[in-house]
């Protein structure tokens, strides 16, 4: 049983190789039985993951649980970008992944607000009350946004979404909003944030938001995430992508605001109507 668990996690030649099990079997040699009863094993054990575009290494192979492997990894390719963050907006920065129906946050880059700001490095709060995990849930397919969230809604807050057909109209408007999440009161009361992820080839692989009290002018800082996600996407998978993927993953436009646009976002009053 241990060479062959062995044969599969081999088979998962990247962090990011996604195999269906058709793949495994075939690179394994073994009976897709066989595999297919291994790599159910191998899934609830956490060495693998399974979502709509296949089986991925999961939280254990990729050394998550002891704050190295694929996070080490994206909080060095993030540091520079939310310490500029930070210094240009004067807000909270944070950094965060997805785990089932969780964020854990990564990362607190905090200004004179962070104080006020319950959250801290390493600690976790629901995917549907936060700006960072409604944010990576956009880019998923709805199946496995449901497969992570539903039976976990429950309200935080009078603002927090409670109910699964409510989250994936929240997830349709961000995605109409090119990947840009907010998030008013649904997490803490007083807390205002505005999110991006972070992109990999398979999906969304991080986030990044802005923390501010409710007058914070998020929507005025907002296209400033997005262009630090952006960047921190190609740090992380600078090879072009390629078409005609196996991979399937929602929908969400690829175009970017332009340093024009960009300009002319941030010169807007705080009540600006540009989303």
């Amino acid at each position: 049983m241990v060479e062959r668990m062995t044969l599969i996690m081999d088979a998962f030649d990247t962090r990011t190789t996604r195999l269906s099990l058709e793949d495994v079997a075939r690179r394994t040699h073994l009976p897709r039985s066989t595999a297919h009863r291994i790599l159910d094993q191998l899934v609830r054990l956490r060495w693998l993951e399974h979502t709509a575009s296949g089986y991925g290494l999961g939280r254990r192979a990729l050394g998550l649980g002891g704050g190295d492997g694929a996070h080490g990894q994206i909080r060095e390719a993030a540091a520079p970008r939310l310490h500029q963050l930070q210094i240009r907006t004067g807000l909270v920065v944070h950094l965060a992944v997805l785990d089932g129906a969780e964020v854990q946050y990564l990362d607190k880059v905090g200004g004179r607000f962070a104080a006020s700001v319950p959250s801290r490095v390493g600690g976790r709060a629901p995917t549907h009350s936060t700006a960072l995990g409604k944010a990576m849930l956009a880019w998923l397919e709805p199946e496995e946004v449901e497969a992570r969230v539903e039976g976990t809604i429950s309200r935080l807050t009078q603002r927090t979404i409670a109910t699964m057909d409510t989250l994936h109209q929240e997830l349709h408007r961000i995605r109409q909003r090119r990947g840009l999440a907010f998030e008013h009161g649904e997490c803490f009361p007083g807390i205002a944030c505005v999110a991006a992820a972070i992109r990999g080839p398979e999906g969304p692989v991080a986030a990044i938001s802005l923390v501010g009290d409710p007058q914070a002018p998020l929507e005025k800082v907002a296209p400033l995430v997005v262009d630090a996600a952006r960047q921190v996407s190609l740090e992380l998978f600078p090879a072009p992508r390629t078409q005609g993927r196996a991979h399937r993953t929602a929908t969400v436009p690829e175009q970017t605001w332009s340093p024009q646009t960009m300009d002319r976002l941030l010169a807007t009053g705080r009540h600006g109507d540009w989303l």
